[in-house]
């Protein structure tokens, strides 16, 4: 029992580091864990009766990506699909954050429980194959709405 608490212990040390990487330590990490893109949900607030969502995507490839459109899924709060929809990243330049916006109509933030990166529905690039934008998807939630893919 001791041995499983010092685990867990020792496993949350390390979570609770990695979420608190600098710039440096996340380059060091991004490196050994190979080329990929990074989204992170920054934000979702209300507009009207919407929800805004605010993602912060980065695109640690050696090159652009022209075009990068996720098939997502909306669930509730209680668990249940609300909605299959689209969301089109755009370009997305190597090495370089971007910042993409996507309202939902007709939702409350409040309301939204998780979203799910169900599969790229386009991911167009002159330099990478077309799963660039799914291998190693690096997906992180600054909301109380869990992202997962």
């Amino acid at each position: 029992m001791k041995i499983a608490r010092s685990l867990c212990a020792t496993l949350g040390l390390v979570l609770a580091a990695t979420a608190t990487q600098s710039p440096a330590q996340e380059a060091a990490r991004d490196e050994v864990l190979g080329p990929r893109l990074r989204v992170e949900l920054n934000a979702a607030e209300p507009q009207d009766e919407s929800c805004k969502l605010s993602f912060v995507v980065l695109n640690g490839h050696p090159a652009a990506i022209q075009r990068a459109v996720f098939e997502t899924v909306v669930f509730d709060g209680a668990g249940q699909v609300d909605r299959l929809t689209l969301f089109d990243f755009g370009t997305l330049p190597a090495a370089r954050p971007r910042v993409r916006q996507f309202v939902l109509p007709g939702t409350s933030c409040d309301d939204i429980g998780q979203i799910l990166f169900n599969d790229a529905e386009t991911c167009e690039s002159a330099d990478l194959d077309a799963s660039a934008c799914t291998t190693g998807l690096l997906l992180h939630s600054r909301t109380g709405i869990e992202v997962t893919g």
